[in-house]
């Protein structure tokens, strides 16, 4: 199978809202929901791919020539590449019925973990979804890391007792997700926390706990204060809220505020290998990806999971040689420029 081949199958079963685009740039979509598009008119989606677009990398191929590694460490796992599959919910009411989340979970967690990463998975209304979400990733030995939506405490105890029985390596809270609107006036609630709270649920969590939403130095900040062991720079894909900064336009300033004392991730509109590679130089120590994986499920399951991460990886690999930088390490920011 191709990448080519891999989306026109998604385009036979992924449903009527998402094109399963070459590029998945927000354009098309824009603000279909149900569906992939984003909050609004669609622009924060649109703008977080575009600025990444809008970022240079600086070649040079006057260094030894020897292999590159792209290994990452985190939370005393190994991974072959510094990516992971984002969270995802409501496949079949977003995309197409040809899935649920259990099922979707099930393709998705394996595969990610056959190929050398780990698959972030999402929440819903439904205890199914985190249920399901956590047999998988128990199945994949504990490789995965269980997204809970910032429901009241003791919504939040149940599913962390699921995330402790799956051996999950990591858990997040995407706390932005407080701004999805199918989430508004649903039981049970689901909102913002303050630094208190969130860092009640961190000690719950006993594992390293991932604060996913973060977009401003502040809340970063906040976060560490909680006893997050990381953050992940996300405005939700744009989902949640409409004109927002690009996550590429904030998470320089936000790598240099928080150093070394949190873990960077970052997501929203990383679409390749290179656009990987300029997340890091400016400051990330990974990179989540969420719609171009639910393509590759739709388009080719375990099969087509396995062709994307290849592809990104190929992708990363190649940029990293010609820039000079033969490990993450030495992916340093002079290597981009606007």
């Amino acid at each position: 199978m191709t990448y080519k081949e891999l989306l026109e199958n998604a385009r036979t079963c992924i449903g009527v809202h998402c094109k399963a685009c070459l590029v998945c740039n927000g354009i098309v979509c824009k603000n279909t929901i149900p569906g992939p598009g984003a909050k609004g008119i669609g622009d924060t989606a649109i703008r977080n791919y575009q600025k990444w677009q809008d970022l240079r990398v600086n070649m040079d191929t006057l260094c030894e020539n020897k292999p590159v590694n792209t290994t990452l460490e985190l939370f005393g796992q190994t991974f072959k590449y510094p990516f992971f599959a984002a969270p995802v919910g409501a496949v079949n009411m977003h995309y197409s019925d040809k899935y649920t989340d259990t099922t979707y979970n099930d393709i998705l967690v394996s595969a990610c973990k056959e190929n050398g990463i780990a698959a972030f998975t999402g929440d819903g209304v439904d205890p199914k979804v985190m249920a399901g979400a956590t047999a998988a990733i128990a199945k994949a030995g504990g490789c995965g890391v269980p997204t809970i939506k910032p429901w009241n405490l003791d919504t939040i105890q149940e599913k962390l007792a699921l995330v402790k029985k799956a051996n999950a390596f990591a858990v997040a809270m995407d706390i932005d997700a407080a701004g999805l609107p199918f989430l508004k006036n649903m039981t049970p609630p689901a909102g913002s926390k303050s630094i208190e709270e969130l860092r009640r649920i961190a000690e719950l969590a006993g594992i390293p706990f991932i604060v996913k939403g973060i977009m401003t130095i502040k809340s970063a900040m906040k976060a560490k204060d909680a006893g997050a062991a990381a953050i992940v720079v996300s405005n939700h894909g744009g989902r949640v809220l409409d004109q927002c900064p690009a996550t590429a336009e904030v998470l320089p300033e936000i790598a240099a505020a928080v150093g070394s004392d949190l873990k960077i991730l970052v997501d929203g509109g990383i679409r390749s290998g290179t656009d990987i590679f300029k997340a890091l130089a400016l400051g990330a120590d990974g990179v989540l990806i969420c719609r171009p994986f639910v393509t590759a499920v739709y388009g080719g399951e375990a099969e087509g999971v396995k062709l994307y991460i290849e592809k990104l990886g190929e992708e990363l690999k190649d940029t990293m040689a010609m820039c000079g930088a033969f490990s993450l390490k030495e992916i340093t920011k002079d290597m981009v420029r606007k």
